[in-house]
């Protein structure tokens, strides 16, 4: 399949994609961080979506892209998310500026989860009513992919199955809470970051990342694993077909 990671610098998902084979790209309007330029695309997300255009990645090489086949998206939440509607109100009057903001991202938002792709999955946290996003498909969490921590995630779905836990595991704590939910309970409860809270509340946790490329574009583990290795030593570029 061709699949678009949309907003993600981190490469997770892409990363976990390429190795079942698919042409997976990241595209953000940051640079990645995920080690492999040569996926990712360095542009405004919603240019992406449209059918026959040419995308240029980070190593400079050109690739044709007649159809997206799968679409995952991770849209920006600052003004959106339920953690951050204290700051709509000062005083009890609502703040226009970050008020009108937050209805930018809402538009922003549903362009992804409207696109003209066959299979899409819009992730974000629990949104604040007060924008009326559609109701998500499902909520996850850390702790149901291997990773002990809380952290309440939801998925859009179009076209594509549930997301289902993989490995349930005991959480220890909360992963990067905000807002004065993280001031006023024990350190248990803090989360692991003071610095660069947004940038890693951000980043898809490697379990969730793996469960979605094997339960939306699984194939055989041991055909995954060949081609990520071929992918790996082929330092020239050269395109391989298994």
């Amino acid at each position: 399949m061709k699949v678009l990671i949309a907003c993600e610098e981190s490469q997770r998902v892409c990363t976990e994609f390429r190795r079942l084979g698919h042409e997976a790209y990241s595209c953000d309007i940051q640079e990645c961080s995920g080690g492999h330029p040569e996926w990712h695309v360095v542009e405004d997300a919603l240019q992406m979506l449209e059918n026959d255009i040419v995308i240029v990645t980070l190593d400079g090489k050109t690739h044709f892209i007649d159809k997206w086949d799968l679409l995952i998206a991770h849209p920006p939440c600052t003004y959106l998310s339920n953690a951050g509607a204290r700051h709509l109100w000062k005083g009890h009057v609502l703040n226009r500026e970050r008020y009108e903001k937050g209805l930018e991202g809402k538009a922003f938002f549903m362009r992804f989860l409207g696109a003209d792709c066959p299979r899409i999955c819009v992730e974000n946290p629990v949104p604040s009513r007060i924008y009326g996003l559609p109701r998500y498909t499902q909520a996850i969490q850390p702790y149901e992919y291997g990773h002990p921590y809380s952290k309440r995630t939801c998925l859009w779905l179009v076209n594509l199955p549930r997301l289902q836990p993989t490995n349930i595991v005991e959480p220890i704590g909360t992963w990067c809470p905000s807002g004065s939910y993280s001031h006023k309970h024990d350190a248990k409860h803090k989360g692991l970051f003071t610095k660069d809270r947004a940038k890693n509340r951000s980043k898809t946790f490697p379990g969730i990342a793996r469960a979605m490329a094997e339960q939306w574009g699984g194939r055989d583990d041991a055909v995954r694993q060949l081609i990520f290795d071929m992918e790996q030593e082929d330092t020239h570029g050269n395109q391989r077909t298994v």
